[in-house]
């Protein structure tokens, strides 16, 4: 079992990411939400959906084009999996490559690593871009992006991140 909380906590006090940025922890809880929707709907694993979301951006240098930061996010992982992470190597494996490939593969057959990439792109709006189909792989977000309604992913809740890190400059 895997205890999200303490991971959040762990990774928002260890992050040099700005808590305001288009890659902070509010794009952080989005892809959270698209994920678990995603994988609602598709049979994906919903705790590398979860890592995926808390890790993908964490270790961005900045918000512009930054190669490298699903790797650094996906190795810091690996840095604190033995007192944290608890899953199986295979599962670490695709976590993994979920983090490092995100922003350079557009495609994949597999479930899991799909809804973490869909999830990450749902959440395409917030620095201006119009959803497309053609860059998700599951069905699910397909639709969404067809139709361009994030509105089905409202019935969620978003993690309240901010209350993790005991910071007055949190929001």
């Amino acid at each position: 079992m895997v205890n999200l909380e303490a991971i959040w906590s762990r990774v928002l006090n260890d992050t040099s990411v700005e808590y305001y940025s288009i890659h902070g922890p509010d794009h952080w809880v989005r892809v959270e939400r698209n994920g678990l929707y995603v994988a609602e709907k598709t049979g994906a694993n919903k705790t590398i959906v979860q890592l995926f979301a808390v890790f993908h951006d964490c270790m961005r240098w900045n918000d512009s084009i930054d190669p490298g930061h699903g790797r650094r996010g996906a190795e810091y992982a690996a840095q604190i999996r033995s007192e944290l992470i608890n899953i199986s190597p295979n599962d670490f494996d695709k976590f993994y490559y979920a983090c490092e490939w995100h922003t350079d593969k557009r495609t994949t057959d597999d479930i899991t690593i799909a809804a973490c990439w869909d999830a990450d792109r749902l959440d395409i709006g917030r620095v201006g871009y119009i959803l497309d189909d053609y860059f998700m792989n599951s069905k699910p977000a397909q639709e969404i992006a067809k139709r361009n309604d994030l509105s089905p992913l409202d019935c969620l809740a978003v993690r309240d991140w901010a209350k993790l890190t005991g910071r007055l400059d949190a929001p």
